[in-house]
């Protein structure tokens, strides 16, 4: 958290001195041209009014594009703090829903202190375990089904090869020893699996 704040100082830091660059630039332009040698003096009663023209041209287009700068400055900052506190919200509905769980789980802790019956305790256990699942694929987890299919290193990781017990059984998935998941159809954690040779 620390680490994202420096960084996002640091951007906001050089925006600024970048603006201020960009500031400074248009000044020292704009005094080249008040102290232009070849710009007619107000002795000499030469000034065109053509030249004129151009002169309030170029401050108005340096006047619209400091406008301009100046709010896509403020739009990238505004950007930048939606951003970080999108951050620091995104995953507040899912621990809030999560809560539930870890209730339930302190509740069958205490009751394993005391229990005798072990089925209770399964019962209990195997009740948290799913409504753990359920509440995870209301916010879209899915589960990668990978027994028996053909390894896809796209989705797959093979952590070690056994002879098949078959020969149709080559190449395929064996055994999982950790599911792989999906986020919304978006692969989040592969699928550690056994491969038959």
């Amino acid at each position: 958290m620390l680490k994202k704040k420096k960084i996002q100082e640091e951007a906001l830091n050089l925006e600024e001195q970048e603006l201020q660059k960009i500031s400074e630039e248009i000044k020292y332009v704009n005094e080249a041209h008040k102290n232009d040698p070849d710009e007619p003096q107000p002795e000499q009663e030469t000034e065109s009014s053509e030249e004129d023209k151009l002169k309030a041209e170029i401050s108005e287009w340096n006047n619209k594009y400091l406008r301009l700068y100046a709010e896509f400055d403020n739009y990238k900052r505004r950007t930048v703090k939606e951003r970080i506190e999108l951050q620091q919200t995104a995953g507040k509905d899912v621990i809030v829903d999560l809560l539930p769980v870890l209730d339930d789980f302190e509740r069958a802790l205490k009751a394993m202190e005391n229990a005798s019956e072990i089925n209770a305790v399964k019962e209990g256990v195997n009740l948290i375990h799913n409504k753990f699942k359920n509440i995870l694929m209301q916010k879209g987890l899915k589960e990668m089904e990978s027994h028996g299919t053909a390894f896809n290193a796209d989705i797959h990781e093979g952590i070690t090869n056994i002879p098949a017990p078959s020969d149709d059984l080559k190449g395929k998935i064996l055994d999982e020893l950790e599911k792989g998941y999906y986020l919304n159809d978006k692969l989040i954690r592969f699928a550690k699996v056994v491969i038959g040779a």
